[in-house]
């Protein structure tokens, strides 16, 4: 091992282990990493930097604004109020209307904005005909993130290996090159959780009631849920420490954290992805509802506001152009016929953001709002990581590891392969479960490329198991927003996750382990 490999490795270690504590966000996290490689010479300032102009990292960003452009205009919630049967209904058959909508919507919009729309108004239709809200917001969420491993843009983790691909000197991914190997996943997965999800997900647990008291009569207060996003001022901080109602004029009278209220709300630390019970008048929503330091704000009525028929039909519109522009747009025939024409994902999205601006679907002023940077700080950083562990050797040694490890179970025969892409998605799957999706697809695509090269396969394999196996996490609140998200509305326990997500990952991985070779085989 090399001087600059043992660097490498002490600092990936380090990096796991601040993650894993959550010390401090992730892209800060990720971008102490790199400074470190860059001080010891590992990567150069320009290999530092590439990934802030990488086309994928920027695709990411206007992403963000398309999104949050048909979420304002109101779109989501009307799908979703006329997808849920407004009668007498089941378990089955509600899920049987609700999750494949879910999945073809998430596919073409980022995950976050699709669950905290819908999560209210899925629990205030579940109260409304008599059924237990926790049998559809685990699902809700699941079938989101299964959603997004079908298409290029449905999680930010294929827009990151599709640049890494690029920059490895590679073609990329199209439009809809997962969907081969993210159908049969999302069907599957949906078939799982039509059977599972009477018997394994709980049923409603009661809340407490929250007494209202000392209420002034002319600034009526009615409770309010909050669920604590990464920008809140006061994570790690009690609310001795951090006055909440000086902030945002409301008042705590509930924690939750794992699907229990906490005892001492007075003295113990809030954390990212806890549930606050508030009291708040009606100015709360309406001034803190696009706020950053919250990841949803439910108080039993619509959230969404008030716009005209034409301005959604418009951002509905502009959404269908941009995906079947960038699809038409990869078509062969298209690039033989106009050759000096690169009309791919980034140039319509870049389109279809300004477009939403101008029209003011979203408040062009507050761009910025909407953008999450510690995202796009982790995919940029993930680039030069990516590249440390290139440069250093670190990637062939682990990979040298891992094929020498597999090769116990059958020397050179033609089961290796497979083993190797079982390890990788293994690898790649708990590392997602444990931080978060973009590192694992930092630390895994290098390997992805080393396994290759010395089995002397195609790497496209590798590439594809890294898009779902970052993603594909259900075990964990913490393994995807999402499942923050609806661990706080739905009161679930960290264990819910487990016992219903643990079997659905290991499903996943089984399906992609036997069918991505039938759509990617290994031969070069």
């Amino acid at each position: 091992m090399t001087f600059d490999s043992l660097v490498v490795l002490l600092a990936l270690v380090g990096m796991l282990a601040a993650l894993v504590k959550e010390v401090m966000r992730p892209g800060m996290i990720l971008f102490t990493v790199t400074a470190v490689f860059l001080c010891f010479g590992i990567i150069t300032p320009k290999e530092m930097l590439e990934g802030f102009s990488n086309k994928g990292m920027i695709t990411v960003a206007l992403l963000f604004l398309v999104s949050e452009g048909v979420r304002q205009s109101g779109a989501l919630s009307q799908v979703i109020k006329r997808i849920l049967p407004q009668g007498k209904t089941t378990v089955f058959k509600a899920q049987a209307r609700m999750l494949p909508s879910i999945a073809f919507i998430s596919a073409f919009l980022n995950n976050t904005p699709v669950v905290v729309i819908f999560a209210p108004i899925i629990k205030r239709w579940a109260k409304m005909v008599k059924l237990p809200a926790t049998k559809f917001l685990i699902p809700l969420s699941y079938m989101t993130i299964l959603g997004g491993l079908c298409t290029l843009i449905g999680t930010s983790t294929n827009l990151v290996v599709h640049g890494m691909m690029i920059e490895a000197g590679f073609e990329g991914l199209g439009m809809f090159d997962l969907a081969w190997i993210g159908i049969p996943i999302t069907v599957i997965g949906a078939v799982y959780i039509f059977l599972t999800s009477k018997k394994m997900l709980p049923d409603d647990r009661p809340e407490p009631e929250i007494v209202e008291e000392d209420t002034d009569p002319e600034e009526p207060v009615h409770q309010v849920e909050v669920v604590i996003g990464s920008r809140f001022p006061g994570i790690n901080k009690t609310l001795k420490e951090f006055n909440f109602r000086r902030h945002y004029g409301a008042e705590v009278r509930e924690i939750k954290r794992d699907g229990k209220p906490l005892s001492d709300v007075a003295h113990e630390p809030m954390f990212e992805g806890d549930t606050l019970v508030l009291m708040a008048d009606d100015s709360f929503v309406k001034t803190w509802g696009d706020s950053s330091a919250f990841l949803m704000i439910a108080n039993g009525h619509d959230n969404e506001p008030h716009v005209s028929c034409r301005k959604r039909t418009f951002a509905l519109f502009l959404l269908v152009l941009m995906i079947v522009g960038a699809t038409v747009g990869e078509l062969p025939w298209f690039q033989e016929t106009f050759p000096g024409l690169k009309l791919d994902m980034f140039f319509f999205a870049a389109v279809t953001a300004v477009a939403m601006a101008w029209a003011n679907i979203f408040p062009a002023r507050k761009y910025t709002k909407y953008i999450s940077w510690d995202i796009l700080i982790t995919i940029a950083c993930a680039f030069a990581i990516s590249k440390a562990m290139t440069n250093s050797g670190m990637a062939d040694l682990i990979a040298k590891a891992i094929i020498d490890l597999s090769y116990s179970f059958g020397p050179k025969s033609t089961v290796g392969p497979y083993i190797l892409l079982g390890a990788l998605y293994l690898i790649s799957n708990v590392i997602t479960a444990l931080i978060t999706n973009n590192a694992a697809a930092a630390l895994g695509f290098p390997l992805a490329l080393s396994l290759a090269t010395q089995l002397g396969v195609s790497p496209m394999p590798f590439f594809i198991a890294i898009c779902i196996s970052a993603s594909a996490d259900f075990s964990t609140p913490i393994g995807y927003q999402t499942n923050l998200i609806v661990q706080g509305i739905g009161n679930y326990k960290f264990m819910d996750f487990v016992r219903v997500g643990l079997p659905l990952n290991l499903l996943c991985m089984a399906v992609s382990v036997l069918l991505i070779p039938q759509f990617w085989p290994f031969d070069l």
